[in-house]
């Protein structure tokens, strides 16, 4: 996702507004204005719960396994008393909730007889359904179904099961809906952001995505890991709200966690591209906060309000920032975090209960065909496809890796119609990027050559076999280089990916929330006695809505974008890629499997004395990408 702020010009600060006091605690209008009691109490409440207890006939469903486990039980709030279905795969429960909100995430409890897929589907009206969340492999437990960035506003939830998991039914102990109301129209002056659609470039993971910055909740301590909106570890991140309508503006709060920002602007927009700035702290109020250093346990946030000192309009408002707030963490060095923001209220007339997120993409019409092909059938590697990477120019060392990646032909040609990427070794012979090495090998992608967005990407491989030989054939954000975004916020897409075992291989996502071991990714085992030092081909079919990863056309991993937001992070797969093949030696991901820490981390001696022997590498036969149009 490219940087807006690279791309929205912006109008220079008027003077006065430069001078608003922003000290902590401060408030620019009577405490009359900030929301009542019972509307804050209402922000973190289980919808579903409330709905059941004021009417339980809103409750029904296909069936029940008898008296005891009635439909009206999953959501009684008791965790002791469960909904039992009808034992038939098709079993449902639904919910009237009594008024239309905008969902911000459904929690379900599954007890041990749980839904193997399901789908959760929202309606106005009862009658027309909507799936927000499909699960195609669940394996019970507790599970949040977060909404965003999803349009999900409706009266009636209902589950209904798929599959089941277990020759039971499907039993639940509770379902918990949490979301409000959507700020209507007002010609009076009100808090118009409330339940309405909220974005930001990145986010943490999907338990801090924007959404949470307009619930209209925020502990009172503002220190309590409540609903929030967390960035990514970056200064320049933004998070804007949509009022809906044009809106005259006056005051805007900002409720911070303790890592607030100390330098950022406010903004408005009437299109959601061009910006207007209308307030940024004064240098003195920057040199402030930016002198508040504490550690993160001792740190609590800020409540910054915003008087404008006169009215401003347009529909969409943007906090854009600038700095971030360093942390005593310990001495000497001072730590920093993403931005934290509990709440985004913006106060004036105007809006619109009618705001919505744009509709998600959907599949791409038309047939594959290929757009780029290499079957290294040339005397060399063809530099117009490829470029080679060479650590301590394109690259740095990375992951505890043994290797330095050099540009040489005994570490990458092609030879009898394969590319042949081959591990040298040879003590302390090798300078690169301020190191010395005693391994070579190679690495080469097609940045800058070819770089796509979306398509079927496949390539025939023979892999060597060994602990701490770590061949991959995986694709990069081509963004990745941009200091604004880095990795995993440009996504990184494993299609295969060897740590030296004979019968496995890897694929996996990475992205904001879900990188390095806490990545979404399966292991394929190959059937009948097949080895990874045979041919294979290794594929993935990347579409706007998830991703099919396949060995031998065999497929071994299915993500969704629908299940990744929703219960994991942000989808950063919307944007151009690259193909990498590199053949690596040791390093992180190989010795958290064989343990091996000498004579390097994952790499055994054994391994290093075939490496010296020779005929270590990795064979590529050909690689292809196909898309559509």
């Amino acid at each position: 996702m490219p940087d807006p702020t690279r791309r929205m010009p912006t109008r220079t600060l008027v003077s006065a507004l430069a001078t608003l006091s922003l000290l902590a605690g401060a408030t620019a209008f009577s405490a009359a204005a900030e929301p009542t009691a019972a509307a804050a109490a209402a922000w973190d409440t289980d919808r579903a719960a409330a709905a059941y207890a004021a009417n339980p006939a809103g409750v029904t469903a296909s069936g029940s396994e008898n008296p005891g486990t009635a439909p009206g039980l999953a959501f009684d709030g008791d965790g002791a008393t469960r909904w039992a279905s009808n034992f038939a795969d098709d079993a449902w429960i639904r919910l009237d909730l009594g008024s239309t909100i905008r969902v911000d995430r459904v929690v379900l409890d599954w007890e041990a007889a749980y839904g193997k897929r399901y789908v959760l589907e929202a309606s106005k009206n009862g009658t027309d359904w909507t799936p927000f969340y499909t699960e195609t492999a669940g394996t019970g437990g507790t599970v949040t179904a977060h909404t965003h960035p999803q349009e999900v506003t409706g009266r009636y939830i209902r589950l209904r099961g798929l599959e089941r998991g277990t020759p039971w039914g499907y039993s639940l102990w509770n379902v918990k809906v949490y979301g409000g109301e959507p700020a209507p129209a007002s010609t009076t002056r009100t808090n118009l952001a409330l339940n309405h659609p909220a974005y930001a470039d990145y986010y943490q993971h999907a338990g801090n995505s924007p959404a949470y910055v307009t619930d209209g909740g925020r502990p009172a301590n503002l220190k309590d890991d409540a609903t929030r909106w967390s960035s990514d570890w970056n200064k320049d991140r933004w998070i804007a709200v949509d009022l809906g309508a044009t809106s005259t503006i006056d005051t805007v709060d900002l409720y911070w966690e303790a890592a607030y920002a100390v330098d950022y602007q406010l903004q408005v927009s009437d299109d959601n591209r061009t910006w207007r700035t209308v307030y940024q702290p004064s240098a003195a109020e920057v040199a402030a906060r930016r002198a508040d250093i504490k550690s993160p346990g001792d740190a609590v946030g800020r409540h910054d309000s915003v008087r404008l000192p006169q009215p401003v309009t347009g529909r969409y408002v943007r906090m854009l920032g600038k700095e971030r707030r360093s942390f005593y963490n310990p001495a000497p060095a001072t730590a920093q975090f993403g931005y934290s923001l509990y709440e985004f209220e913006v106060w004036g007339t105007g809006g619109s209960a009618f705001a919505a997120y744009p509709a998600l993409p959907g599949e791409q019409p038309g047939s594959y065909r290929t757009t780029f092909f290499d079957d290294f059938t040339a005397a060399s590697l063809d530099r117009s496809k490829w470029r080679v990477v060479r650590t301590g120019s394109e690259m740095g060392s990375v992951n505890g890796e043994a290797q330095a990646y050099v540009d040489s032909p005994q570490n990458i040609r092609t030879e009898n119609g394969n590319l042949v990427l081959e591990a040298k070794h040879c003590k302390g012979c090798t300078q690169a990027g301020g190191g010395t090495y005693d391994f070579t090998s190679g690495r080469i992608d097609t940045n800058t050559k070819f770089d796509f967005t979306y398509g079927r990407v496949s390539a025939r491989m023979k892999l060597p076999v060994g602990d701490g030989f770590w061949p991959a054939f995986w694709l990069l954000g081509s963004n990745v280089d941009d200091p604004t975004v880095s990795w995993p916020a440009s996504g990184e897409t494993d299609i295969m990916e060897n740590i030296g075992y004979a019968d496995w291989t890897s694929s996996a996502l990475h992205g904001p929330g879900y990188s390095a071991d806490g990545n979404i990714g399966a292991r394929q085992t190959y059937p009948n006695g097949g080895r990874a030092d045979q041919w294979h081909t290794y594929a993935v079919e990347w579409t706007p809505t998830g991703m099919r990863f396949y060995v031998d056309d065999r497929l071994v991993q299915e993500t969704t974008r629908n299940k990744l937001e929703s219960t994991r992070g942000q989808w950063v797969f919307g944007h151009q890629q690259y193909v990498i093949l590199n053949l690596a030696l040791g390093g992180a991901y190989p010795a958290g499997w064989n343990q091996v820490t000498t004579p390097y981390w994952g790499l055994p001696q054994s391994s290093v004395d075939r490496i010296a022997g020779g005929g270590v590498r990795a064979e590529v036969d050909w690689v292809r990408v196909e898309q559509k149009g």
